[in-house]
């Protein structure tokens, strides 16, 4: 059967059912392609795309611009999958105004089927007003990379009692504003147990352990291509970086060597042509 679309109600109702919800990132047409042929049904841009492929040092600088960017050619490659976008730092902070106006650009413009953005208790009132503005919003919480100056680093979230209810909390308050999802980051598996348990709509975990209602990796991380920095929490289902690597000696070898390209991936000409161009030489018009 031909891959559909998953809707969100499916996705709540996956929930119910005890089915586990698959997404991985994705940021060029390339990557999509493949995710698009897979049973993996939802695909988050995220703005991790600005360490794994824009070169920053965080995602904070990362911009609108960029995201679309990324955003259309995934929607292009992906027309069977469940798109993301993610609002990048500064596109919702300022004001509900321009949380509306910069996730409608992400909808119209990027062509994505729902946005997410980072926070809990101090984004529930812009949640709000984007759900009632008729934009499906996927919220993230626990570690949140945006702010992840203010929580102390990249570490583990909700370890103490104050911090878990905190969470649970905001997850609660996330739900009730209309949010169709959470993204559960880094906190402590029976944490996310608990918040799975209390809140009807899916919980999709990165770093949160098994119990969440489905889970998300970036895709460099578990194909191995990004050595910089590889989170605890993920696994690698293929280490293609030394491949790659190999690859490009390779090429680098046989070019130098005159062995590539050979005759196999050179193209030929009709010998009565090469005859009348040696006949030619020297011959001016």
């Amino acid at each position: 059967m031909p891959k559909r679309k998953v809707t969100i109600p499916e996705l709540l109702n996956m929930k119910r059912e005890g089915k586990k919800i698959r997404m991985v990132t994705s940021y060029d047409y390339i990557t999509a392609l493949l995710v698009e042929e897979t049973d993996i049904e939802m695909i988050l841009v995220g703005d991790s795309l600005g360490m794994v492929v824009l070169g920053y040092e965080g995602t904070v600088p990362v911009t609108m611009e960029e995201m679309l960017h990324h955003i259309k050619p995934v929607v292009r490659a992906a027309r069977n999958t469940f798109v993301v976008g993610d609002m990048p730092f500064g596109s919702y902070n300022e004001s509900i105004e321009s949380a509306i106006h910069n996730a409608n650009r992400i909808l119209k413009e990027g062509g994505a089927d729902a946005v997410k953005l980072e926070g809990g208790l101090n984004v529930v009132k812009t949640v709000e007003a984007l759900v009632s503005a008729g934009i499906p919003v996927m919220g993230h919480i626990g570690l949140t990379p945006q702010t992840a100056t203010q929580l102390g680093g990249f570490k583990v979230q909700g370890k103490d009692i104050e911090a878990a209810r905190r969470l649970l909390e905001e997850a609660q308050a996330l739900e009730a504003a209309g949010a169709f999802s959470i993204v559960l980051e880094c906190i402590p598996s029976p944490l996310a147990r608990a918040i799975t348990e209390r809140v009807s709509i899916p919980t999709i975990g990165i770093g949160a352990g098994p119990y969440c209602d489905g889970q998300v990796l970036v895709i460099h991380d578990m194909l191995g291509m990004f050595k910089r920095f590889v989170p605890k929490f993920v696994k690698k289902y293929a280490d293609l970086a030394p491949q790659i690597l190999e690859a490009l000696k390779r090429y680098a070898s046989e070019v130098a060597e005159g062995v590539f390209p050979g005759p196999e991936h050179s193209f030929g000409m009709n010998e009565e042509i090469l005859s009348q161009l040696a006949a030619g030489e020297g011959k001016r018009c």
